[in-house]
This record gives structure tokens, sequence and C-alpha cells, in this order.
């Protein structure tokens, strides 16, 4: 899809924004011979979704902060993308996420273990999701307490609304900002300036 492809989209209403947090804490290379990490390799990961059928809309700068729970593993790039799922259910988005993390190398099993990507569907307009066949539940039942999250999707979408604590995202950043911190990077311009 072209920029001018995306400009010709119209920005959905509030209650049909879907959004999907992307992260890395390691690099991956590629058939290329190149190696992607931080923003680069999360503006590949964009264009893997898009090529997935999960059209990104917008995308928010690349965030950092420091791996969790466990501090001495490489710190985290993270960003939230706004897309497009078109006539896919939450589950159908969820399996071409879990899709595209397994193309970029990702290998579930240790919980909170460093990841080449991690895509997470964080918030489906204003519902609330909770499958107990497939285990997803939506919004990301951690979204509240991680600036890591918070602070990108507060670029795209600063009077966000919790819908399951029914509290605004600007209340949510400040409390997990300090627990957690989350910085933009340096190159933080790298995965916006992607979209266009």
């Amino acid at each position: 899809m072209t920029p001018a492809d995306r400009a010709d989209q119209a920005i959905p209403d509030r209650a049909d924004r879907v959004y999907v947090a992307l992260g890395t804490n390691m690099s991956r290379g590629d058939w290329t011979g190149r190696t992607y990490s931080g923003a680069g390799l999360l503006a590949a990961a964009c264009e893997a979704l898009d090529k997935a059928g999960l059209i990104v809309r917008r995308r928010s700068h690349a965030w950092r902060s420091a791996a969790w729970p466990d501090p001495t593993q490489p710190p985290f790039t993270n960003a939230v993308v706004e897309i497009a799922p078109g006539d896919l259910t939450p589950q159908q988005v969820m399996a071409r996420l879990h899709r595209t993390e397994r193309m970029f190398g990702r290998k579930r099993g240790v919980r909170n273990a460093p990841r080449t990507l991690d895509l997470d569907l964080i918030a489906w307009g204003n519902a609330v999701i909770s499958d107990p066949k497939t285990g997803l539940v939506v919004p990301h039942p951690r979204l509240h307490v991680r600036a890591f999250v918070l602070a990108p999707l507060s670029e795209l979408d600063p009077k966000w609304w919790h819908p399951s604590y029914d509290v605004a995202i600007t209340s949510l950043l400040v409390q997990s900002q300090v627990e957690l911190p989350a910085v933009r990077t340096k190159h933080s311009d790298k995965l916006a300036q992607s979209a266009e």
C-alpha cells in the first residue's frame, strides 16, 4: 500500500480503532543478509503486517524501556500501530499476529524471555473481549500498567479511554511511568517516518 492509498483511507471513529503493540529486544537477520534491530525491526514488522492483510494505518514513534521482569536482559524497543483489520475477527487478527512473530523467529516457551518480535492486540475499539477458548483478552490484561505501551498509544490516541477500568490513558500513563519508565528513542522518527 502506498502513502497515497493510506491517505485515502478515512480515519475510523474512535470506537472502530484497533491497536497493536510491537516490541523487540533482539536483532534478526533476513535473507538479504541485513540485520534489523530496534526501530528498524519494528518498521520491517509493520511491512509484514501489511502483507498479512493487517493494514497499518498509523505508527507511533519508537520507545525504549528496560526489560521486565529481568532488567539484566537487553532493553526493549516498543511502538504501537493502528491497523485496519477489514472483516477479520479479533481471534483471526491474533492468529495473524502470531504467524508474523514466527516469521521473525519468535519462539514461544519461557515467559518474559528476550524476543525478536512481540505483537499484542491491545485494544479493539471500545470492546471488552475475554475468549476462554483462545485465551484472547482485550484490552490487553497488563496494558494499564505498561508505560512502554501506553506512551506510544497516547501518541496515536491521546483521548483513549480504558473500557475495562473506565479511566483515561493520561491517568494510566502517569502512574505507569513511575513504576517502569519508557522514553522515546534517539532514532524514534525512523519508525513513524517509515509509514509515510
